[in-house]
């Protein structure tokens, strides 16, 4: 009997365990934090939706769930009670996602891992960081040179800038055709190039995984290329 009973109790175990990880779990930890309210987010059209949200009062650790049917983009706010929030944007899917970051630096100190759908967008996101910080050096030379009426320099600085904004859609439609097997794929191409030539939205569409395809932003994509053919049309 207690040979039967030791893989029952192993079984019983195991189902515990799947259990307690269905559906998504973010797992968060903010250095400094000691009183506030911590939200999970997703938008809804222009509206945002509260998934779940606790009250911190002493801990730094927390702990939020919801179910997904799917990959999607969700956000941790935070509201510290001294009319302050802050916002991480994050790749979602069913399992656990862990968030570290610190109360002084809610945004920019935070540490995401979890998603196989977050490491595509880290990776996106490194090089886009590069660009940001291009155009960051470009806005302060701009400044200069327009305080030194140094009009050459502004001309040359305006051309690099148009230049800079080209490689960015470029790189973006590359990165989205190059990773057509993820959710981030048809993601990017609505919320970082949705004004791009209808061309290369249908390029990136026609790229993609039937699956992802179908997906909510595969589908949010198709949406966005039919509206603005409509568009085009009615105004000719």
């Amino acid at each position: 009997m207690r040979k039967i009973l030791i893989p029952i109790l192993a079984l019983l175990v195991m189902a515990c365990a799947e259990e307690e990880t269905k559906g998504f779990v973010l797992k968060g930890k903010i250095d400094g934090l000691k009183k506030g309210t911590v939200y999970l987010e997703r938008q809804q059209d222009s509206t945002m939706v509260v998934l779940d949200s606790l009250s911190i009062n002493g801990q730094e650790e927390f702990q939020l769930t919801t179910d997904l049917n799917e990959p999607e983009i969700l956000m941790l706010r935070l509201d510290k009670n001294d009319t302050e929030e802050g916002r991480i944007v994050f790749f979602a899917d069913n399992g656990i996602t862990e968030i570290t970051t610190t109360l002084k630096n809610f945004n920019f100190d935070s540490q995401i891992s979890g998603s196989k759908q977050q490491k595509v967008l880290d990776d996106y996101l490194l090089t886009m960081s590069k660009f940001n910080d291009r155009n960051l050096d470009m806005i302060k030379e701009s400044l200069e040179s327009a305080r030194d009426d140094d009009s050459t320099k502004v001309s040359r600085l305006r051309e690099d800038y148009d230049n800079l904004i080209k490689r960015k859609y470029l790189y973006t439609i590359n990165f989205a055709i190059n990773n057509k097997d993820s959710e981030v794929a048809p993601y990017l191409a609505i919320s970082e190039i949705p004004n791009t030539s209808i061309s290369f939205l249908e390029k990136i569409f026609d790229a993609l995984d039937q699956d992802i395809k179908e997906s909510l932003y595969g589908s949010q994509l198709k949406e966005t290329i039919e509206w603005r053919k409509k568009q085009e049309a009615d105004q000719e």
